[in-house]
């Protein structure tokens, strides 16, 4: 058995180790295109500025148009591939201004949208900052490699001021030296690549998403969608709960009044007949009482409050009969709203993964950083999940709406699915890390000094 044991574990860890690689490698290929449309975005960015340049003398209004619209189709495609590739979401601005009218007229609405300077700025950074940033294990792998693969079979024809990095290339031993050094700098690439790609995302998020003046009219637009929703919500909450009260458990302790009545009348004439109701009376109360655990459950589960958010999720885990492996790294405890709907919009997703998914895995990951609360969960399942197919998405979305929460799904036909929850959120407040957490179970505890 402990030899079985180890030959899984070890087996876990081969594909843990696979895994990670590929996922270096898919990095890495990220990067690469995304330096070589760097050069695009340059290309259309210098075009849109020549096109400004023969404004005064009329030749660029009927121009004007057709370049903000290729520019417009680059920043897009980058903000897919941010949201696709990393789950970083980019609120896309407002659309070009319509073609309605004669082009000249769309050129000088064209030139009122912010959304296009925007644009216009990135086009111009995007090939310094987001290139430079993409270049580096671009950069320290293709170096590598010279060195590991290349050098090994040129070095004598190079002649004797032959330099690998700081390595002199003169002799066997010190190509050999170099070739380790390259295997070095290949490996350091391939570990920077996911880093970088995230950085790239960060600097995408900043560059192309809305300007403030847009935001600030959907959020206020949002808000007034999502108080409406969240009181129609209340209301189909609230009788949902009266409804499973009066089917439930005020049902179940009618029938034991009813049966203590009965009881009491027969205990002096039918003794027997009295001691078998009562036992069906407490049958019938702890029925009863287990509905209105349930009841409880589904409002607010005691584990929630208790424990927080992680723990709750691991307690959703333990009870999936799929293989959810969850993560969280959450430096203390989150709004109560914030871990409520954080909590109920995972199980959701829990339970589509178990019905439609065919998958057989899921990975919860829930982390806190920047202001923002973030769940990703994906499965290993067939993919095409839609919000509009009627797998809960929908309802998924419109809880986060309540607390300015949003969904990003990615879901290929084939799989795998990738569905990412952001809440913005504030740590309310921490526990110091001299107090230790009260846990009686390390399957279902997340603490780690902090609560």
């Amino acid at each position: 058995m402990t030899e079985r044991r180890a030959g899984m574990t070890a087996g876990r860890d081969g594909a843990g180790v696979a895994d990670t690689a590929r996922a270096q490698l898919r990095a890495l290929a990220r990067c690469q295109r995304l330096s070589l449309y760097s050069l695009a975005v340059s290309a259309v960015g210098a075009l849109v500025v020549g096109v400004l340049m023969l404004l005064p003398i009329g030749l660029g209004r009927p121009l004007l148009p057709g370049a903000a619209e290729a520019l417009r189709r680059l920043s897009d495609r980058y903000r897919a591939w941010t949201v696709r590739w990393t789950g970083t979401a980019i609120s896309p601005p407002e659309p070009l201004p319509p073609a309605d009218g004669p082009r000249s007229r769309r050129a000088v609405r064209i030139l009122g949208d912010d959304g296009f300077w925007r644009d216009l700025r990135w086009s111009w950074l995007e090939p310094w900052t987001g290139g430079m940033l993409v270049a580096v294990p671009l950069w320290l792998v293709g170096f590598g490699l010279f060195g590991a693969v290349v050098q090994p079979f040129v070095w004598p024809w190079l002649g004797p001021s032959n330099w690998y990095a700081f390595v002199p290339v003169d002799s066997t031993g010190s190509m050999l030296a170099a070739a380790v050094l390259g295997l070095l700098f290949t490996a350091a690439g391939l570990r920077l690549a996911p880093t970088m790609l995230e950085l790239h995302a960060r600097w995408s998020r900043r560059a192309l998403a809305a300007p403030y003046t847009t935001e600030l009219e959907r959020r206020i637009e949002h808000l007034t969608d999502t108080r409406a929703e969240a009181l129609d919500a209340r209301a189909a909450e609230l009788r949902r709960i009266e409804r499973d009260l009066h089917d439930g458990a005020q049902a179940r302790l009618v029938a034991v009044g009813m049966a203590l009545d009965e009881a009491t009348r027969l205990l002096d004439s039918e003794p027997v007949r009295a001691r078998a109701l009562l036992r069906e009376v407490r049958a019938g109360s702890a029925r009863a009482l287990q509905d209105l655990r349930d009841l409880v459950h589904g409002i607010h589960p005691p584990i929630l409050t208790d424990r927080g958010l992680g723990d709750a999720v691991r307690s959703l885990a333990l009870d999936s009969f799929l293989d959810v492996h969850v993560t969280a790294d959450l430096p203390g405890r989150l709004p109560a709203p914030v871990e409520t709907a954080a909590y109920f919009a995972v199980a959701e997703l829990l339970a589509n993964a178990a019905k439609h998914s065919g998958g057989r895995e899921v990975t919860v990951r829930l982390a806190h950083a920047g202001g923002v609360l973030r769940a990703v969960v994906a499965d290993d399942g067939h993919g095409g999940a839609r919000p509009e197919g009627g797998t809960g998405l929908r309802g998924v979305v419109r809880r986060l709406s309540t607390v300015d929460g949003t969904l990003a799904l990615h879901s290929p036909p084939g799989g795998p699915t990738t569905v990412t929850l952001e809440i913005p959120c504030e740590i309310p407040c921490e526990i110091p890390s001299e107090i230790p957490c009260a846990s009686s179970s390390p399957k279902t505890s997340s603490c780690s000094g902090t609560a």
